[in-house]
């Protein structure tokens, strides 16, 4: 049962008289538990609702078109509480917070209907089986997973939770029920790694619904008192791991045309090799784990800058974290020799907040922004979109964009990762 808080106006709801405040219970006889419950039973063209208005049940059917939106909305996104990690993972990002972020920012979930619907991760430790059966015949796919190890006993280590490792029966079970599996590998310095990964990246290969896999390394920040020991990756250990990704990319290339395990952008970077060319990611799956974002980013903007005639006068700054730095700077050097009358500076932001092993610029914090571009930035000032929360509204750290505009007397640009709409921004501006 969810509580409707509003009704869209001429909606089929709205015409056949349900208000806000009513309290849905049913369609088509099946109970309303969540959003997957209430999308998948109201999909048909008659729906028969159960609902209750100040204590009194009462039934409405409703003819409308197939797929088309009831017009009902509810109190959350989910119809219900997002569940919790239940986890404690010896490399969790969140541990690593300290405080002082912003509101939402330590909150772990693990929740398999985000998966579907935003694309989040889940491990499935938190899953039942008739959360399994439910996906199965709702049809919904593809899921996310984060698996890190195919080995029981390894799993249930790295993840904290004794039952971890047999959770992996469900990924099989997925697979037979046809549902499409996004996976992850959270790759910990001489944890699953080496023979581990090996072990792992070859079982994964019986799974008949594989879309992709990605293999990333652990994010490990300065804050990480009382927290298992972890050893970072080098140029060495890391251009190991990218020999083994793409043995078994090519290995299951020449079995079923696609390779769909990868490495992420992060591993080539640490070892000081080039990323493969946007064909090789075949159409991006892993694109938000990092996986073919410069590729991707290098790949469009020369599209975008082929095509573009036109550019104003003036200068840009652009700042970026520590990864993408050589990529940006050959864009603006490109996009200036075509276009000399306009200049754009790139600057490096160092990760002073997480520690300078982090060098990705969607964990830049607004403060680490200001410090260091204050005296060097003036006019426009381009960052990643992936610096600040879904809303736009702020940094990490709470600060917001208008604060680091007043801050550095700046007009503030949240670029998204595409070199389209990088191109666009630099001939556009100022």
């Amino acid at each position: 049962m969810v509580i409707i808080t509003s009704v869209l106006n001429n909606s089929p709801a709205y015409k056949n008289g349900i208000r806000p405040k009513d309290i849905l219970i049913s369609v088509n006889k099946n109970p309303i538990r969540d959003v997957l419950d209430y999308r998948f039973y109201t999909t048909e063209k008659k729906v028969s609702l159960i609902l209750s208005r100040e204590g009194k049940e009462y039934c409405v059917d409703i003819i409308k078109g197939e797929y088309q939106d009831l017009g009902l909305e509810f109190e959350s996104y989910l119809m219900d509480r997002k569940k919790a990690c239940r986890n404690k993972c010896i490399f969790c990002f969140i541990d690593q917070n300290p405080p002082g972020m912003r509101e939402g920012i330590y909150f772990k979930d693990d929740d398999e209907r985000l998966s579907f619907l935003q694309g989040n991760y889940v491990t499935l430790t938190n899953m039942t089986d008739e959360d399994i059966s439910r996906i199965i015949k709702m049809k919904i796919s593809p899921i996310n997973v984060s698996v890190h190890t195919m080995n029981r006993d390894l799993r249930n280590y790295m993840t904290g939770n004794r039952f971890a490792g047999d959770k992996l029966d469900y990924l099989y079970r997925l697979s037979e029920g046809g549902t499409g599996l996004n996976l992850q590998f959270v790759l910990c310095k001489g944890v699953n790694d080496g023979k581990e990964l090996e072990y792992s990246l070859s079982e994964i290969k019986s799974l008949k619904t594989l879309i992709s896999a990605s293999v990333v390394p652990a994010g490990l920040t300065k804050h990480r008192e009382k927290l298992c020991k972890l050893i970072p990756y080098d140029k060495q250990s890391a251009g190991s791991v990218i020999d083994t990704v793409e043995k078994y990319h090519n290995e299951l290339k020449r079995e079923t045309g696609k390779g769909k395990i990868f490495c992420s952008d992060e591993f080539y970077l640490l070892a000081g090799r080039s990323t493969p060319d946007g064909e090789y990611y075949e159409g991006y799956p892993q694109y938000e784990n990092g996986v073919g974002m410069l590729a991707d980013m290098e790949e469009t903007f020369g599209f975008a800058l082929a095509e573009t005639a036109f550019s104003t006068a003036g200068e840009i700054h652009l700042a970026t974290g520590e990864a993408a730095y050589p990529l940006m700077s050959g864009l603006a050097g490109r996009f200036m020799q075509k276009f000399p009358h306009k200049h754009i500076t790139v600057h490096k932001i160092i990760n002073e907040f997480y520690g300078n092993a982090v060098t990705v610029s969607g964990l830049i914090t607004g403060r680490d922004y200001i410090k260091q571009l204050r005296g060097k930035a003036n006019g426009v000032l381009l960052i990643s979109r992936s610096s600040l929360n879904a809303e736009g509204n702020l940094f990490l750290d709470d600060i917001t964009p208008k604060q680091l505009e007043n801050e550095l007397n700046v007009r503030l640009i949240a670029v998204e990762n595409d070199g389209y709409l990088l191109c666009g921004v630099f001939s556009e501006n100022p």
